[in-house]
C-alpha cells in the first residue's frame, strides 16, 4: 500500500471525497477479491488513512455510504481497532510496547526519551512541528527483542533510550 500516512489533514482534502479517482479504483479492485463489499471495509478504512492519515466522522459516512453500511457500523468498526487514527496524528506514528517484558527491559525510559527527543511532550500529542506522534501499546509481539518500537510501517528491535536519537534521524 503506498501512500500518506502519518500526516494531517488539510480542510481542502477533509471535505473532499476520499474515494475519487485513484482511491476509489483501488477499492473497485477489492470489491472482485471479497464475497460483498461489507468485507471491504477494513482495507477501505486502510485506504481512508493513507489518503487523509485519519479517519475523521466525514470519511466514516463516506465509507458507510460506499459499502452499503451505516455510519455507527463503520465507528463502530474504527474505535475497536487501534490501528485507525481518529484525529490527525504527525507525519511519523510511533508505537512502543510497554507490555511487563519490555517494561522490565526499559519500556518507560524509551517512552521519555521519544517524547523528549521528539518534542510530543505526552502520549498520543503531536510534536510541534508536527512530525511525530508517540503512543503506548500493549504488544508488538516482539518480547524477545525488547523494547521494540512501530515507527509507521518500519519495525525497530531492542531500543534503549541512547539509540532513539539516532533512530529518529532517520525520520527527518
Amino acid at each position: 500500500m503506498s501512500g500518506k500516512t502519518g500526516h494531517g489533514t488539510t480542510s481542502t482534502e477533509e471535505y473532499a471525497p476520499v474515494f475519487a479517482g485513484p482511491p476509489r479504483a483501488r477499492l473497485e479492485e477489492l470489491f472482485a477479491l471479497y464475497p460483498t463489499k461489507q468485507a471491504c471495509l477494513l482495507p477501505a478504512l486502510w485506504i481512508v488513512q493513507e489518503e487523509r492519515g485519519w479517519i475523521s466522522e466525514r470519511a466514516i459516512g463516506e465509507v458507510a455510504e460506499v459499502l452499503g453500511l451505516t455510519p455507527a457500523y463503520v465507528k463502530g468498526v474504527v474505535t475497536f481497532y487501534t490501528m485507525y487514527h481518529t484525529h490527525p496524528v504527525g507525519r511519523h506514528f510511533i508505537q512502543v510496547c510497554t507490555t511487563t517484558p519490555c517494561n522490565i527491559c526499559g519500556a518507560e525510559d524509551v517512552v521519555k526519551a521519544l517524547l523528549q527527543e521528539t518534542g510530543c511532550g505526552e502520549l498520543g500529542a503531536t510534536s510541534p512541528d508536527g512530525r511525530f506522534t508517540v503512543i503506548e501499546v500493549e504488544c508488538l509481539g516482539a518480547c524477545g527483542f525488547a523494547t521494540p518500537i512501530l515507527v509507521d510501517n518500519d519495525f525497530v528491535e531492542n531500543v534503549t533510550p541512547e539509540k532513539v536519537p539516532g533512530i529518529l534521524q532517520r525520520y527527518q
